[in-house]
């Protein structure tokens, strides 16, 4: 399995904000967004019990599968082993793909990146939907209320741009207030300073 890293620190955004956790980032991803910030590509393979060992290495068994999109490599012998050592596990997904077979998860946040009307969505369940607002002409965001989900958050585009990323932070908490269903996920990871 090719991971491109695996660390330790607080969840930031949506539901389980500020809980320590372990982060295991799969490499690959079958979406280029524009405002990615993660180096996908790179990585070095690791064996799954190798994996198991880096995460039981710290205090917190709430983890983090992420990506990329984990889905292209996912496993759910890798999800076993990680439930036998008390391992609370959360899925970070795109939603493009279904689940390998087999796999469970205590938690699994979809942040669909595109919704054609019509088109099923292959995840099937959601505990939570995280939507980055773009505020962008082509993004509604009404398409993605159709997916079925425990909780729904959107999230603020960081454009690098502060001018700009002030501009996004106002109309998402004005979209919001019009529209109650939703909640307000910020990335504190980048706020505080952490990783």
């Amino acid at each position: 399995m090719k991971i491109n890293e695996i660390f330790y620190s607080l969840q930031g955004e949506g539901h389980h904000t500020g809980t320590p956790a372990v982060f295991v980032r799969l490499s690959g991803c079958n979406l280029r967004c524009w405002f990615c910030d993660t180096d996908f590509e790179a990585g070095q393979e690791m064996s799954e019990d190798d994996i198991v060992s880096a995460v039981l290495q710290y205090p917190s068994r709430y983890v983090v599968i992420t990506g990329g999109e984990p889905t292209l490599q996912l496993t759910a012998s890798l999800c076993d082993k990680l439930h036998a050592h008390g391992c609370y596990l959360m899925l970070e997904t795109n939603g493009t793909r279904p689940l390998p077979e087999g796999c469970r998860f205590d938690w699994i946040t979809c942040s669909p990146k595109f919704v054609r009307v019509g088109e099923g969505f292959p995840i099937g369940h959601i505990d939570e939907l995280k939507v980055v607002f773009e505020d962008s002409p082509s993004q509604d965001i009404a398409l993605y209320e159709q997916i079925p989900a425990s909780e729904y958050r959107l999230q603020p585009c960081d454009t690098q741009d502060p001018q700009r990323n002030q501009e996004i932070i106002e109309k998402t908490i004005s979209y919001i207030l019009q529209h109650p269903q939703w909640k307000l996920s910020l990335q504190t990871h980048k706020i505080v300073g952490v990783r």
